[in-house]
């Protein structure tokens, strides 16, 4: 089981992200993390039902997410976070297509396993364990400890998709049905285009009759 659980956004100006995040979509923050200051970072997490949007932005020189607002020559989408019950076998298949690690810590017991994405494609892809996560309504580290306060789903209920624009898509597609053991997560779809953008939409289950509509949040398509 791998359930896609949270999307990474990089933006240089993070409280202009989040305004229209609440503004558009309806969402609240749930958590503002202190710890992502030790990899000179800002963020906010915001629930989209029992899912989250994570927005970061750079505060100091040298960063990842810097690096990646530079390559993509603005803001854009940056990670792919998803929950298992169980990294074992995700951490064997890695091992033996010799996926490298990026990063990797326990916090209290939230294991946190992030790919290199050299060798994912695509973007970072990360795959935590959380004590408790397998229920969808219970705890998620990143989001503080009670992100539920937050969830409001007048105009959206959850991530059901997202979309990776990638210079080979039948190749990275291939890639990362590999390391997960199949082709999408359990609770959303993974689609594949060709370009460079990496992380560049999300769809979103709409809670009421909102029609069909994309808004370009962040350097993403948001999709409902």
């Amino acid at each position: 089981m791998i359930r896609l659980r949270q999307v990474a956004l990089v933006a240089n100006d993070l409280d202009a992200v989040v305004g229209e995040l609440h503004e558009v979509l309806g969402l609240e923050v749930a958590f503002n993390d202190p710890g992502v200051a030790m990899f000179g970072l800002r963020n906010a997490v915001l629930p989209v039902g029992s899912q989250f949007i994570e927005v970061v932005s750079p505060t100091t020189e040298g960063t990842a997410a810097g690096r990646q607002l530079e390559r993509l020559g603005g803001d854009g989408g940056y990670m792919v976070i998803s929950h298992t019950d169980d990294q074992t076998p995700f951490r064997d298949r890695a091992a033996e297509l010799g996926v490298r690690t990026a990063f990797e810590a326990d916090d209290h017991g939230y294991e946190i396993w992030q790919l290199h994405p050299g060798d994912t494609g695509g973007s970072f892809l990360e795959i935590d364990f959380q004590p408790g996560g397998e229920d969808p309504s219970g705890p998620w580290m990143p989001a503080g400890p009670d992100w539920q306060r937050a969830v409001r789903t007048d105009v959206v209920g959850g991530i059901t998709a997202v979309e990776l624009a990638v210079p080979d898509p039948e190749m990275t597609a291939a890639r990362w049905s590999e390391i997960l053991g199949q082709p999408n997560f359990d609770n959303a779809e993974i689609r594949w285009s060709e370009g460079t953008g990496g992380l560049v939409a999300v769809d979103l289950a709409p809670t009421g009759d909102t029609g069909a509509r994309t808004h370009r949040i962040c350097g993403v398509d948001f999709r409902l």
